[in-house]
């Protein structure tokens, strides 16, 4: 699909996020969003993304899709995350927390995303 490869050269996604305790840079599933958007909508492409909780053995772990679309064809991938209650959080808070992370790795992948400035 050309259209997507065009969305994946031009796609910039800095890791623009500090975190202090591990003093280290990433991005978020949101930063990845806002900045490719405008190339979706440029490019008339439709994205979707869609979470699955799945179990094998005692791992769960959200399993998220990504789905892009031109009205003809398709291309998918997905990133997984493990749902572990951590830190105190909460199980909502737990699912919510692998959803952003199984959801990151599946834009990551669908849009080879990298560490490049």
């Amino acid at each position: 699909m050309k259209k997507l490869i065009k969305v994946q050269s031009e796609l910039k996604a800095p890791k623009n996020q500090y975190n202090k305790f591990g003093k280290y840079h990433y991005r978020s599933k949101e930063d990845i969003l806002e900045a490719v958007k405008p190339l979706l909508a440029a490019n008339d492409l439709l994205m979707t993304l869609t979470d699955e909780v799945k179990t094998i053995g005692e791992f769960t772990f959200v399993e998220t899709t990504i789905r892009i679309d031109d009205g003809k064809d398709f291309a998918e991938a997905r990133g997984v995350a493990g749902i572990e209650k951590a830190g105190g959080m909460q199980l909502p808070q737990a699912f919510g927390s692998a959803s952003s992370y199984s959801g990151k790795y599946a834009l990551q992948n669908m849009f080879l995303l990298d560490d490049t400035k």
